[in-house]
């Protein structure tokens, strides 16, 4: 059997951030802003979701990861749009010969509540990904580094298909 006979593949992904001590930097989640939130450290706008989203289809397509594909060493993408950066990743996973299936992404967090914003989490990133996105949230009772409100950090499973 060739890779070319494999009729779908499946890529799973972990991203976490760290909360960042510029004050006035948003929080982005899943393409939505959360006012008054304290934002996340990272190149882009930090949006966690949209990257686990990111590299769970590039991973299922046998594409590296984010972090090659749009290295945090490029200016260029200095405050970038995550949410774009997951249509261009999808625009790479679909040149390479596959199509998105599905992603199921889980975000572990206290604060803010997902619940409220989830169907427009949802929207933002099945529109960009040409697919079913959904997303639960998971709270830390508490525990370790994510419980002690350090960070936000996610998980998310895709399916490709030919």
């Amino acid at each position: 059997m060739t890779d070319a006979d494999i009729p779908f593949r499946v890529g799973q992904a972990f991203d976490i951030h760290a909360y960042s001590d510029d004050r006035a930097r948003a929080l982005v989640l899943g393409g939505v802003v959360f006012e008054g939130e304290r934002g996340l450290a990272g190149h882009s706008d930090a949006d966690v979701v949209a990257h686990v989203c990111a590299d769970a289809l590039l991973g299922a397509a046998g594409l590296g990861d984010i972090g090659q594909m749009f290295p945090d060493t490029d200016p260029a993408l200095t405050g970038a749009d995550s949410v774009d950066l997951l249509r261009r990743a999808v625009s790479s996973v679909r040149s390479a010969g596959w199509r998105p299936g599905n992603i199921d992404c889980s975000v572990v967090l206290d604060s803010p509540k997902l619940a409220p914003v989830k169907d427009q989490m949802q929207t933002n990133l099945s529109v960009a990904v040409g697919a079913p996105v959904t997303i639960t949230g998971r709270r830390t009772e508490g525990l370790g580094a994510l419980g002690r409100g350090e960070g936000i950090a996610a998980w998310a499973v895709a399916l490709v298909v030919r």
